[in-house]
């Protein structure tokens, strides 16, 4: 694809260091593909081998496609941090890798990160960093291109599914260029979105061989100075790559506004000012100066559009040139091209669209959509759990997971939701700040981050002499990301059988005495255990399991509602289940939805609730 008036070609006409094209087998074949399906097409046309990532959205459909194609190894690691050192000990031995990972995992990965970057690689690599910017399925929003700045690497922002893919295969060949692990972030719209990706065959790269040298790999502080001065070398280098590299280019149009843009917000600038000059960056760190120079010098007004921070307007504006940007544009939230025409016009930038008669005339609005909030699913066995804790009226220190949603109405039973792993240390926490608390404060953590990040968090608890209880939510399976395999299910992403996790066992070994196993759809046993384990004064781990209900796929028959004894309490629907509502004041079963779980049948006061048949007509 050819851009009209375009300095340099786009990310279609990507070339190596050594001038050949990346990929070596060139096939006349296009597939719709997601941005993380292109990615993961990426990786293998230009020749990974290894891969490694702990699923997170909006990163997770990489490594479950990437594993799909033949002659490549894949895995789920228990975290982000393990994940980037298994993609520097493949690197290091000379095989070209990638690891993947959303936004916040990154933070995990930070220790390893930041010293990969001082060492440098062997065979080729690439961090995925997936950005979600809107906060669609994460507990923060972070712009994770300040880590690449930090970590003193390349970064590459592709803005659709075929620079994804093309850009896979340039951050390796930049990688080994130039001794240095490469960033790819992606956002969340680039990561789900479907665009046409042209499809190439794979270039099969053999192992660089691998070469014993201290001074380059081993980071005591004689040997890091040395690579300290090796990283500010290296990044000179980049600066001047960055200024020829294909990856930012300019589309001359009207130069009476310029603007800088990157990723997806190239295609929303695009689509909002048609005629304005662009300058496209797809690599964003380090930033080409005298392009960008060059660009401003040719327009009258320059405008920096990107989603979340001012990165590069803030940049921009310290090479001492004037540019407006988020004065305007929103620093939080996904931009999209609706936001950026009204920021725009309310800017004068553009003008406000006039109304023709007929659009002027009175005529009723369509009614909006009601808002659908998220909810655990019918027969979900993490309701049963949270149900009993508000019973008991307990403090919960939370987790991330679909479990997290007991917070909101109408269970409403969950304090606090940090990071991944934190729900141990914060009760502990707790009841070291105020011992009055610590028989009313529980932890729940769910299986796949318990081991992701809550076993250090336990150890911290039995070590330091603490009396929480900790919950451990084993639903067989990392259900909240699509029901990815961790360490205790048995099985790899490659689907091959592995050992599974005892967790009673494990947890045992780290000192805890009192382990206790639950059935959650069993409340009045999960709530007389609930009642022991909090009063023992002690550490104590209660296992809550039973698997998700999406798994098994298993339903009984639908509850039946007997009308006739049905008061119209509304304590089933307390429950917060969606097969459960309320009409004429009587309960109603939705016989589609309902999986016969019991829950509610065990909280009916009346018996009105029974369990077996179609409900009522």
């Amino acid at each position: 694809m050819f851009v009209e008036n375009c300095e340099q070609v786009t990310c279609r006409l990507f070339k190596s260091g050594a001038g050949e094209f990346i990929f070596s087998e060139v096939m006349d074949l296009k597939e719709l593909l997601s941005g993380n399906e292109a990615i993961a097409r990426g990786a293998y046309e230009a020749g990974v081998t290894v891969a490694a990532a702990y699923p997170g959205t909006p990163s997770t459909e990489i490594l479950e496609n990437f594993s799909r194609y033949p002659g490549v190894y894949a895995e789920w690691a228990p975290n982000e941090k393990v994940a980037l050192e298994v993609g520097i000990g493949a690197s290091l031995a000379g095989a070209r890798t990638l690891v993947a990972m959303k936004h916040v995992g990154v933070n995990v990965a930070a220790d390893p990160l930041l010293t990969f970057a001082y060492t440098g690689v062997n065979g080729g690599f690439v961090l995925v960093s997936a950005d979600d910017p809107g906060m669609h399925s994460s507990q923060n929003e972070q712009d994770n291109r300040h880590y690449a700045r930090f970590a003193k690497i390349p970064l590459l922002e592709p803005g659709d599914s075929q620079e994804a893919k093309e850009m896979v295969g340039l951050a390796l060949d930049i990688s080994e260029q130039f001794d240095t692990p490469v960033m790819l972030r992606t956002t969340t719209r680039v990561a789900h979105s479907q665009g046409l990706v042209e499809i190439g065959g794979r270039s099969p790269r053999e192992l660089r061989p691998y070469k014993k040298d201290p001074q380059k790999y081993l980071m005591v502080p004689a040997f890091a100075r040395l690579r300290r001065n090796a990283l500010e070398k290296r990044l000179a280098l980049l600066k001047e790559y960055a200024e020829k590299s294909p990856l930012n280019f300019i589309e001359w149009r009207d130069k009476s506004i310029g603007v800088i843009t990157s990723g997806i917000s190239y295609q929303y600038v695009r689509e909002a000012l048609p005629e304005a000059s662009v300058l496209k960056l797809g690599m964003t760190n380090p930033l080409p100066e005298a392009v960008i120079r060059r660009f401003a010098a040719g327009v009258k007004r320059l405008i920096v559009v990107e989603e979340l921070e001012p990165f590069i307007q803030d940049q921009v504006s310290a090479m001492g040139i004037a540019a407006t940007g988020k004065g305007f544009i929103p620093n939080s939230g996904e931009l999209d091209t609706g936001i950026l025409a009204r920021k725009f016009s309310e800017a004068g930038i553009l003008k406000p669209p006039v109304k023709t008669a007929a659009e002027g005339s009175a005529r009723p609005e369509a009614p909006a959509a009601p808002g659908r909030p998220p909810v655990m699913c019918p027969g979900c066995p993490h309701r049963g759990l949270f149900y009993a804790l508000k019973k008991l009226k307990l403090t919960v220190t939370g987790d991330i997971g679909c479990y997290t949603l007991s917070g909101l109405p109408p269970l409403e039973a969950m304090d606090c939701c940090i990071c991944m792993g934190a729900s141990i240390g914060a009760a502990h926490g707790v009841s070291k700040a105020n011992p009055a608390m610590s028989g009313s404060t529980v932890a729940v953590i769910g299986d796949s981050t318990f081991l992701h990040s809550g076993v250090t968090g336990l150890l911290n608890m039995v070590y330091n002499n603490g009396s929480g209880t900790v919950i451990i939510l084993d639903n067989r399976t990392t259900a909240m990301t699509g029901h990815q395999h961790h360490p205790g299910t048995g099985s790899t992403l490659m689907g091959t059988a592995a050992p599974a996790v005892d967790l009673e066992t494990l947890v045992q070994a780290l000192g805890v005495k009192r382990v206790r196993v639950v059935n959650p759809l069993d409340l009045a046993k999960t709530q007389a255990v609930l009642r022991e384990e909090t009063t023992a004064g002690e550490p104590s781990v209660v296992i809550s399991r039973c698997p998700c209900v999406l798994l098994t796929r298993a339903a009984k028959p639908a509850v039946r509602v007997e009308k006739d004894k049905c008061i119209g309490c509304k304590v089933c629907i307390q429950l917060g289940c969606p097969s459960i509502s309320m009409q004429d004041r009587k309960a109603l079963v939705d016989p589609v939805s309902c999986t016969g779980c019991g829950l509610c049948v065990q909280v009916c006061q009346e018996g009105a609730l029974v369990k077996g048949g179609d409900a009522d007509a």
